[in-house]
């Protein structure tokens, strides 16, 4: 009986492998290698003195793992330094920090909403906030991306015990920003609690480089955001950022938080180092939005296209995915390491290069890629992005 279940799986494993072959959606893992234009280390801090000598450091004191639960024994005093460090960032009453961005996302949209609420979630929200809502049990509306009269209607139209409204600040996908000034006033006018995922702004935007949220001035409107600290901040893991409420609520039975491991502490010590780094140099994340504008008026010059935005995170769309994947290869033997996204990642008929500018490329480099980019796509019949 086992036998026969095993080769029945097998056999379906096989055929949908060979099914994603054929329509050139098969990924492979693949190390860094070139030029970096793929990666979020967006403020290069990831392999900054700083940093790694004090996650070094820490790892000899504190050792390698935590050794259980933050509930059990695995609670640190470096993990409540830092989420006071993160929190005053924020200018939050807490936060709360977690091993992974997915885990913190599951985390806040499994715990706060409940039977008889609604969540109203961007159509181009990624992956962990759409599974975060799949799990949740509440009611999940999608409405479409950056719509908020069309967010508006259906709040108005909904008999939620209590809605909330979940985007991402900063898409990472499409590179273009959440209108959310504007969600702040309608989740205002509609009683919604609002969730924001932060994950590529913090570091790069906002006097303080907190993120969109204070680039908005919607601080306080905003009833929780989820952090990554393994994008700009360059270590890992990720802290939802919120009230004290909602921050002990979350403690007491946020499952992934509860039943997780704690993070190694010394990823704490690491990030705390990183945000020493993002108050005293905001030189990196002015950079960072310098050298994205000039690589967009550089691929404007060359006739490529990209999605709207002004963010450092550019995608070009090819469409086709084999022709996606042959563009990439292409920069890649050239020295720069870019990647296709395709589907599921995307939607189907999208497939793209998701380019990311960082603070260590230099201008000439960018100009570089540019004109390779351009002469690449032309090579393989693609004179411009298509719209998505």
């Amino acid at each position: 009986m086992f036998d026969r279940a095993a080769r029945a799986l097998d056999a379906r494993l096989r055929a949908r492998l060979t099914d994603w072959e054929n329509a050139g959606l098969l990924r492979t893992l693949a190390p860094p290698a070139g030029i970096d234009l793929s990666s979020n280390d967006y403020l290069q801090l990831s392999s900054h003195p700083d940093v790694v000598s004090r996650f070094a450091e820490a790892v000899r004191q504190a050792g390698a793992g935590s050794t259980g639960s933050r509930l059990l024994r695995g609670e640190r005093e470096a993990f409540a330094r830092v989420e006071r460090r993160f929190a005053a960032l924020k200018q939050t009453e807490r936060s709360l920090f977690f091993s992974s961005g997915y885990l913190a996302n599951l985390a806040v949209l499994t715990t706060l909403p409940e039977v008889g609420d609604v969540l109203f979630s961007d159509a181009r929200n990624h992956a962990s906030l759409i599974d975060g809502s799949r799990l949740s049990r509440a009611t999940t509306v999608v409405f479409p991306h950056n719509d908020v009269a069309a967010l508006a209607r259906a709040l108005r139209a909904s008999d939620a015990v209590l809605p909330f409204v979940v985007v991402e600040s900063l898409f990472s996908m499409d590179g273009d920003m959440a209108p959310l000034v504007d969600y702040a006033e309608v989740c205002a006018a509609c009683g919604a609690a609002l969730i924001v995922d932060e994950a590529h702004a913090v570091g790069i935007y906002g006097e303080r480089g907190s993120g969109l949220i204070e680039a908005a001035g919607i601080e306080a409107m905003v009833t929780a955001s989820i952090n990554t600290a393994g994008k700009a901040l360059g270590v890992a893991g990720a802290f939802v950022a919120g009230s004290a409420s909602v921050i002990s609520y979350m403690t007491q039975r946020a499952r992934p938080f509860v039943f997780s491991t704690a993070p190694p502490p010394a990823l704490a010590d690491a990030l705390e180092a990183s945000l020493d780094l993002v108050g005293a140099e905001p030189e990196r994340r002015l950079r960072v939005q310098r050298l994205s504008s000039h690589l967009r008026a550089r691929l404007a010059a060359h006739g490529v296209d990209v999605l709207p935005g002004s963010s450092q995170i550019l995608s070009v769309i090819v469409g086709d995915n084999d022709r996606a994947m042959g563009v990439a290869t292409a920069l890649q033997g050239a020295g720069f390491d870019v990647r296709a996204i395709r589907p599921p990642s995307v939607p189907d008929g999208t497939a793209r290069l998701r380019v990311s500018v960082n603070a260590g490329v230099a201008e000439a480099t960018l100009d570089r890629f540019a004109g390779l980019l351009a002469t690449t796509l032309r090579e393989v019949g693609v004179t411009c992005a298509v719209s998505s």
